[in-house]
């Protein structure tokens, strides 16, 4: 550790004086502090750089007497270093030389002009171009939750008010990089997070200092013009975000594409259960495929993958703007557009990333040169749209002003170079005193060669040379035989053996500017790029409305390319209550096998709750992931893998599916078993599609048995939720004698000899069996134990007390009685008076009362 020494003091050095300074300004991240070609750390970041990057750690002199740690990285390679450390949650300070090295005195003045934090990366080397990179600030209050959002490579910014106990939900839906938090906050969800949370002071969330700043930003009076009419929490969190990306970005605001309000009834909701279950975007175990989003992203550029991932986690509930999606890819598929346009959009780049670069004003050349090839594209894209309503508006979009190309041709070569440093960015013929520098570079030989014959010329001389070196720069050299011919504005610049060497005002000028020209030509590209990039401000809006076009377009083409390489057709929505499916397909599970066996669902108002069983890997779980997932893929705007399908209101989906624990957060897996059913049961409605699979499994069999009854019957009784309802309790199957709105369904297996197949069909009815003990022996349980399991399960049926080998729970004396089902035997034992019996009677009325059980 570094003694706590004040900076200021001789005791360092002053070179390490300065960096100490910028240290204890940034003592919560690493400090990347420029040194020539190298970016040093010193102490204690110097040892933790050195093991998170794999590092040499060595040792620097001492200053204040203590043994200076340093580690160090390339200039050059900076990006590979930090997108590493972001990764691993950590946040960098960047110092670099501002000062004048000719002119300093002592060190160079350093200081930072850039903190690089998961949430505020625009870099394409550090992002992921399949995903959007959230910042996120939440401000909680009376069980209410303020949130707002933003993303500086795509400059979307917004907020949304929600309640506090959806916190969870809201993660997993934005799954920000980087979370923003005042210190007194109490949310202990945020305890158990892999993400960074920086806590900041709680002054920082002040709503009325937010407004203000907010306001001033985007020029507007106030916020209600973006749909902020009236006080909400999450303005502050949108305040805190804008002061925290202005210390980041060295000062620096970009020009975000404006602020909008998110409401919760504009999607159907998701909470973080179901997100998971349905794998949307990433497998239970975390994987990146097989998804959803995997199976269906063909996308050709990464803004139109980052807009697939943003409507799967989003689905709609309005049945207009669906069906604006819908009727749009029927226009694809009808004209066969969809190859076209993938074809163009193929070479197109990421005109989002790049526009919020430009936002910030750390656009590099390749990233100019790129945006201008994609707007070369978009006529060829324009023409390739279908004629249908829904893509006039993005023609529009796809249209930006003439004026972004041009200039944009007019100042960027074909080929720039990688970085601005390195020169090579800006054309030819855009700036004459750029060119002109670049002449006397490569033209220096055929100057000096037209200025020797001059020379000649003019004074008679014909062994006069005009040449260069690196010790004398330019002279005219005459040989000594010819020295009484000198002209008079000749000045002498180096006696030679057998020679003279003279340099001219002409000759001078030309060395002044042909050894300065390089510098100067980089100086100039470096003013004439920023120009351009301050040009480009006035069109950013454009060019994002541009960007968002192409990234629908990017996804309604590989929607359109689904439905007809899988089969996929529109479904159609009405008002009734209604989900009506036929010949349904899982799109995920289809695709990784083959002879997909297709099961249809019908639910409607006298059709609530189908209870299904059948054994272990006859496909239940994946009949309910199939249906949840033709209703979500409907309401994004996509076809479906259904033969038809007809769909109606419906608000929320639920899941309470497989078997997990949260060690961290102190719950045993039955304990979020239970959890996630007090969300559907606390939060379905008549509107929500809830999925329950094997409930009450993970406690003993009467326990579990009578949850899962408690919990069925509400669902039917109060929630009224469209329910798919898989369990192993065949007693639960007498709820469809007692309610109408509930129907058993089953999918069924047949054994043959030691054997058991599958057949993935739904039937009516429930089930005839378990095949429980064929399916372990399937998995591959010893023999040994199958043949006791076998035996046991013989011996149990035998002695069951039920009519149907278990016990009937659910009889009307178990459950809605209080006096006890009568019973030859029960009567029998009740009229007995013990006192008065002999040892032989008793003995003789316990084998009679025997044979009446038997």
């Amino acid at each position: 550790m570094v003694k706590k020494t004040d900076s200021a003091t001789p005791q360092h050095t002053p070179f390490m004086a300065q960096y100490l300074k910028l240290k204890a300004e940034n003592a919560d991240k690493l400090l990347f502090f420029r040194m020539g070609d190298f970016y040093e750390l010193f102490y204690d970041d110097a040892v933790k750089a050195s093991k998170l990057l794999d590092i040499t750690l060595t040792t620097r002199g001492q200053s204040a007497g203590q043994p200076i740690r340093m580690a160090g990285i390339p200039y050059h390679a900076c990006e590979v270093y930090l997108a590493k450390l972001v990764k691993l949650g950590e946040s960098v300070a960047i110092a670099e030389q501002v000062g004048d090295v000719a002119t300093s005195k002592g060190p160079v003045e350093r200081k930072v002009v850039k903190i690089v934090t998961p949430g505020t990366l625009t870099d394409a080397a550090l992002l992921d171009d399949k995903q959007e990179n959230r910042l996120l600030a939440l401000v909680p209050f009376k069980g209410r939750l303020g949130m707002a959002w933003l993303s500086l490579a795509s400059g979307d910014f917004a907020l949304m008010d929600t309640e506090i106990e959806k916190l969870g939900s809201e993660l997993e839906r934005l799954r920000p990089a980087e979370v923003l938090v005042a210190d007194d906050a109490d949310l202990a969800l945020l305890n158990n997070l892999t993400i960074p949370v920086r806590k900041l002071a709680p002054w920082q969330f002040d709503a009325e200092t937010a407004e203000r700043n907010l306001s001033r930003h985007f020029g507007t009076h106030d916020l209600a013009g973006f749909g902020v009419t009236e006080p909400v929490l999450a303005v502050g969190g949108a305040g805190a975000l804008l002061e925290y990306v202005r210390t980041t970005q060295g000062g620096a605001l970009p020009a975000l594409a404006g602020l909008r309000v998110e409401h919760a009834t504009q999607y159907i909701e998701l909470d973080a259960a179901t997100r998971r279950n349905l794998e949307l975007t990433e497998t239970i175990r975390g994987e990146p495929s097989p998804t959803l989003f995997s199976l269906l992203d063909n996308c050709a550029t990464g803004m139109g993958s980052r807009l697939l991932r943003h409507w799967l986690h989003h689905p709609l509930r309005n049945h207009a703007r669906i069906l604006e999606r819908q009727q749009a890819i029927g226009a694809l598929v009808e004209t066969g557009a969809y190859a076209d346009l993938h074809a163009v959009l193929d070479q197109v780049a990421d005109v989002e990333r790049i526009a919020g670069r430009i936002a910030l004003q750390s656009a590099r050349p390749r990233d100019l040169s790129s945006l201008r090839d994609s707007l070369a594209q978009l006529p060829s894209l324009i023409a390739a749209l279908p004629d249908a309503p829904f893509f006039g508006g993005l023609a529009q979009a796809l249209a930006p002003d003439v004026a972004i190309h041009a200039l944009l041709a007019a100042a960027i070569l074909p080929e720039p170079s990688v970085l601005l440093r390195e020169g090579g960015v800006i054309a030819d013929g855009y700036s004459p005193e750029l060119d002109e520098l670049r002449g006397i570079q490569n033209d220096c030989g055929a100057y000096l060669a037209q200025m020797e014959a001059r020379e000649r010329e003019r004074t008679g001389i014909a062994t006069l040379r005009v040449e260069y070196n690196r010790v004398a720069g330019f002279f005219i050299e005459i040989t000594n035989s010819y020295l009484d011919q000198v002209p008079p504005d000749y000045r002498r610049r180096q006696t030679m053996k057998n020679a003279e060497r003279y340099i001219t005002p002409e000759l001078k000028a030309f060395e002044d500017k042909a050894l300065s020209a390089q510098d100067r030509a980089l100086a100039l590209e470096k003013q004439l790029f920023e120009a351009v990039l301050a040009q480009l401000q006035t069109h950013l809006a454009a060019l994002r409305l541009a960007a968002q076009a192409l990234a629908t377009v990017d996804v309604l083409a590989g929607f359109a390319a689904h439905a007809v390489s899988r089969g996929y057709i529109a479904p159609e929505f009405v008002d009734e209550m209604r989900i009506d499916i036929d010949a349904g397909r899982h799109p995920v599970v289809e695709a990784q096998i083959d002879d997909f066996i297709p099961n249809g669902v019908q639910f409607s108002l006298t059709r609530k709750l189908l209870l299904i069983t059948g054994p272990n890997m006859g496909g239940k779980s994946t009949y309910m992931r199939q249906v949840a997932l033709i209703v979500l893929l409907a309401h994004v705007g996509s076809f479906v893998p259904a033969t038809r399908a007809v769909i109606g209101k419906v608000d929320r989906i639920f899941t309470r599916i497989g078997a997990s624990d949260d060690l961290a957060g102190g719950r045993s897996t039955f304990m979020v078993e239970m959890t996630e059913t007090a969300n559907i049961l606390n939060n379905a409605s008549e509107h929500s599609l809830v999925l329950m699979d094997e409930v009450g499994r993970g406690t003993s069999t009467f326990d579990g048995l009578a949850l899962a009854w408690s919990i069925a019957k509400q669902l039917i009784e109060k929630n009224r939720a469209y329910t798919l309802f898989a369990t192993h309790y065949f007693e639960l199957t007498r709820l469809a004698q007692d309610y109408p709105v509930v129907a058993n369904v089953h999918l069924d297996a047949v054994e043959h000899k030691d054997r058991i197949v599958f057949l993935h069909a739904v039937q009516e009815g429930p089930a005839s069996q378990s095949y429980g003990i064929a399916v372990a022996q399937l998995a591959g349980v010893p023999r040994d134990a199958i043949r006791l399991a076998k035996k046991k399960l013989l011996e149990l049926e035998q002695t069951s007390i039920s009519t149907n080998g278990q016990p009937d729970l659910f009889a009307p004396t178990a459950f809605e009685t209080d006096e006890p089902e009568s019973h030859p035997a029960l009567e029998a034992l009740l009229a007995l008076d013990p006192d008065s019996m002999t040892p032989r009677e008793a003995l003789d009325t316990l084998y009679a009362i025997r044979g009446l059980v038997l």
